[in-house]
Parts: C-alpha cells; sequence; structure tokens
C-alpha cells in the first residue's frame, strides 16, 4: 500500500483536493489556494428547492466544482465515475486499492459511523479520501477529522449509496496524471479563480444567487414570521444556521477561507491590493458569525418579536452590501 499523509481542513472538499493532490506530486497546493483557485466562495437561496424541510441556501459552490476546476487549472488528468450496480462499486473501488491507488468518494454523512450520534445528518455531499483496505475495514482519510479512522465494508456500501438529494451514486475520483505546475501557471490559476469568483458573485442572473441572493434571503426573513408562524420561521431560520455552522465550514468560514486565499494570492503574484480586498471579506465572515447568533437566539426560542427577524434581515443586507463591494474591487485588480 503506498503510504498516505493526512491532511485535516476546514471542509471536506478542500480537503480532499489536496490530499490527493499533494500525493500526486502538487507540493505547492495548500487548502486556501484549492479553495480559491476552485472558485468556491458563493451564495444562493434555491427558491423551489426545500431541504429537511427548510430553505436550501449554500455558501460555497456546487460539491465537486472545487476539485474539477483546480485540477482543470493545473491540467491534471481525472477519472471520475458512478455507478449503478452497488456490487460493482465495491469491487472498482478494492480494485484501485490493491493498486495502491487513493481514491475521493462522495458521500452520505448520516451512516458515518465514526461521526457522534449528534452529528450524523441527511446529508450527501460530503467528501473523503478511501487510501486504503484492511480486511474487512476501508482506511479512511476524513478531512475535517484530525487523525485517519475506519469504515466497515457494510457502512462504506450504505454511505456510497445514501439516497435523497444529492445522492451520491457510489461517485469515486482520482487524479491519473499532473503535469509541471511552473509559477507562471499557478499565477494563471489564481487569476482564472478570481475572475470566474467575480462572476459568480456579481452577474449571475436572477436575483437569488451571488451578493444579489444574499439581499433576496434577508427579503424572505422578513416576511417567515407572518407568513410561516413564529414555530416554522423559527425552524427555517435554525435551517440557515445549520447550513453555516455544520455542512458549511462554521461562522461564516468559507468568507475566512476566501480572505486566507487572498493573502496566499497577494504573496504568489505580488499585487498587495489583494490584502484589501482580503479584509473586507473576512469582515463579512465576522457578519456572519453575527448573523448565526442572532438566528440561533430565534431558533432557541429566546428571541421571538418581529424586530429581531428584521434584525437578522438587517445583518444579512449589510453583509451584501460587503461582499459586493469587495468583489467589485476585485474584480478590478489586474493579475
Amino acid at each position: 500500500m503506498q503510504e498516505f499523509k493526512h491532511y485535516q481542513a476546514a471542509h471536506c472538499e478542500n480537503g480532499v483536493t489536496v490530499g490527493l493532490l499533494k500525493q500526486a506530486g502538487l507540493e505547492q497546493i495548500t487548502e486556501p489556494l484549492a479553495f480559491g483557485i476552485g472558485s468556491g466562495l458563493f451564495y444562493i437561496e434555491i427558491p423551489f428547492l426545500k431541504l429537511q424541510s427548510g430553505p436550501a441556501i449554500s455558501f460555497r459552490t456546487f460539491p465537486g466544482n472545487i476539485f474539477k476546476r483546480t485540477c482543470k487549472a493545473f491540467d491534471v488528468k481525472l477519472e471520475t465515475k458512478k455507478y449503478r450496480d452497488e456490487e460493482k462499486a465495491m469491487y472498482e473501488l478494492d480494485a484501485l486499492l490493491e493498486q495502491g491507488i487513493s481514491v475521493g468518494c462522495q458521500v452520505g454523512v448520516f451512516h458515518l459511523s465514526y461521526y457522534p450520534k449528534q452529528y450524523r445528518f441527511h446529508f450527501n455531499a460530503h467528501n473523503l479520501i478511501v487510501f486504503g483496505r484492511e480486511g474487512n475495514d476501508y482506511l479512511v482519510s476524513d478531512p475535517i477529522m484530525e487523525e485517519t479512522t475506519t469504515l466497515s465494508r457494510q457502512a462504506m456500501r450504505k454511505v456510497r449509496f445514501a439516497k435523497g438529494v444529492l445522492a451520491p451514486k457510489g461517485h469515486i475520483y482520482y487524479p491519473t496524471s499532473i503535469g509541471e505546475v511552473t509559477d507562471d501557471k499557478l499565477v494563471a490559476a489564481i487569476r482564472t479563480g478570481i475572475k470566474r469568483n467575480c462572476r459568480d458573485m456579481l452577474r449571475i442572473p436572477g436575483g437569488v444567487a451571488g451578493a444579489k441572493g444574499i439581499n433576496y434571503t434577508a427579503k424572505n426573513i422578513r416576511k417567515w414570521r407572518d407568513k410561516l408562524g413564529e414555530r416554522k420561521a423559527a425552524l427555517y431560520l435554525g435551517q440557515i444556521v445549520r447550513m453555516q455552522e455544520e455542512i458549511g465550514t462554521g461562522g461564516g468560514g468559507f468568507r475566512y477561507l476566501y480572505g486566507a486565499f487572498l493573502e496566499e494570492a497577494a504573496a504568489i503574484t505580488g499585487k498587495e491590493e489583494l490584502l484589501i480586498v482580503s479584509e473586507k471579506i473576512t469582515k463579512a465572515g465576522d457578519m456572519w458569525r453575527d448573523s448565526a447568533v442572532q438566528m440561533a437566539g430565534i431558533y432557541k426560542g429566546r428571541l421571538s418579536a418581529q424586530a429581531d427577524y428584521n434584525h437578522c434581515a438587517d445583518i444579512l443586507n449589510q453583509i451584501s452590501a460587503v461582499e459586493k463591494e469587495a468583489f467589485l474591487q476585485l474584480d478590478k485588480i489586474k493579475i
């Protein structure tokens, strides 16, 4: 079995990207660089989709994009596959491990036996690396864990074929080859990642995505108490906090991570203007943390007046303004 080095990360897909690419020989990659080059920062509320009876909200780009975009930026060749047949999926995973190939897997969280029970919920876009097998146990590098762990064959099958929204369908992926990564290629990857993220936060049509999408959620929050009743409105706010704190990196963590990316990008490119934008994005992260505290107060019943909902919405309106200003400024920087 090929030696595998575990990397703990703030978010699963970033950590899998770093772990697999470093093993393939891309030593320059870090979690902030993977997140930024993969244009990971985003915001969207999908009006027609409910997740566990609450609003479907994401603070990052669609699952899988960070890995695919980062690989494309560095001309990394990939193998990726989904399955209908569970037996075939398990057989092919075993065959890859026998060849010493570490494999990224999309899984459902609910049956991850090494998670404490209070952290297991029905979310099917978690990512981890399977890097070996010992008897009936698979060796797992889950980036949000401090150390490597194991899953039984039965549990591995369950998490790979979890049902529901974003069902993984046995999804596996791994790099097959990587060329030389020069300084110029690294700068070009940073430039592309930034430009794409500016597009996503500023110029997606409609009003539910990017900086405009944050205002869309704020407008909805002002209506929820009267429209849904206090109980359901509080549950909706709890859902936002859950999407931010449990499915996201916690406390506006994607904003902090993007700020760290801009700091690393400034050092690599010599563009010190990126540091100013980094400070604004970090400020947005602090404001997201404040919003989570306010929403949690309503969810837990400590707050219940319409004014409390309005305060939540006010914070989101302020966040929208800060993020719009930051990305407009970032869009003008020539890299």
